[in-house]
């Protein structure tokens, strides 16, 4: 697979200098992740007959919020402090929580009502996931594990590279009888898995956003969707914290989310007294 389109793009990695600053692929991605989901908010806020001003402070929120909880729980992850002051560590599940975390406070501060905002920001956080994945793409990281099929990939200047001594040493994946340390390894490119399904679950969420049942069911079940996806692809990902049944860290996160989402979902099933709007309490008589 070596020349296939696929390999060639992550023998080139992308990036882009302008004047002293490197822009690479990751970092557009995640800028443009956030400029997604603040659109999508902004547009599906304003057809619900609200004022999408309060989107831009809350994407910030998500942006601080979302890279300080992916360092946390990458150094938590790594047991090592020091990985909060490197470059790599953005994991999507310390992230997400963070996100939510200082979303919240941005949101009781504002009086507005998380249900409200949690259902608006469903759709738009999925549609962000999948745009940020194709940074993952982008730098040749989080990729899957050897394989051999018809769209496997090779990542010779990935981060790191697919060869046979990183999958032994990284990954705990042993090498085929006859391999080289430093061959490079065709593996699952499990990135694109994850911007497939993230666009599967945009569709799925802006299909229901107009759902009859209480607010904030839609979070729900952005949380059962996610989960289910993170569980799935974890399974062909390369990996070096699997534990009992060869299940990941991110897995047990992953099934956490799916059964409080299923709760959530239940918990808000019946239709509300009507729709609050976005402020809560005081706020909603002036909205």
């Amino acid at each position: 697979m070596t020349n296939s389109i696929f390999a060639s793009v992550v023998q080139h990695p992308l990036s882009y200098d302008v004047g002293p600053l490197q822009l690479t692929g990751f970092g557009l991605a995640m800028l443009l992740c956030f400029v997604i989901a603040q659109i999508v908010a902004q547009r599906e806020l304003a057809r619900r007959g609200h004022d999408p001003e309060p989107i831009g402070d809350l994407i910030f929120a998500a942006v601080v919020g979302g890279l300080l909880g992916g360092k946390i729980y990458y150094s938590v992850l790594m047991h090592d402090s020091t990985a909060l002051l490197s470059r790599a560590g953005f994991v999507f599940w310390g992230g997400l929580v963070g996100g939510i975390i200082a979303t919240y406070v941005v949101i009781r501060k504002k009086k507005l009502t998380f249900p409200h905002i949690s259902d608006v920001a469903a759709p738009a956080i999925a549609a962000a996931y999948a745009v940020g994945r194709t940074g993952c793409w982008a730098v040749g990281d989080d990729y899957g594990r050897p394989w051999s099929g018809p769209w496997a990939v090779k990542f010779p200047e990935g981060a790191p590279p697919s060869t046979v001594i990183n999958m032994e040493r990284l990954f705990n994946i042993p090498a085929a009888a006859g391999s080289m340390p430093t061959d490079v390894l065709a593996v699952h490119p499990t990135q694109l898995y994850e911007v497939t399904m993230g666009f599967v679950m945009f569709l799925i969420l802006w299909k229901y956003r107009d759902h009859k049942h209480a607010e904030g069911w839609l979070f729900g079940f952005y949380c059962v969707l996610a989960g289910i996806e993170r569980f799935i692809v974890e399974f062909v990902r390369a990996k070096d914290d699997r534990f009992f049944g060869g299940l990941t860290m991110a897995q047990v996160i992953a099934l956490v989310f799916v059964a409080v989402g299923a709760l959530w979902m239940h918990a808000r099933r019946n239709p509300g007294p009507g729709a609050p709007g976005i402020y809560s309490g005081a706020e909603t008589a002036r909205s």
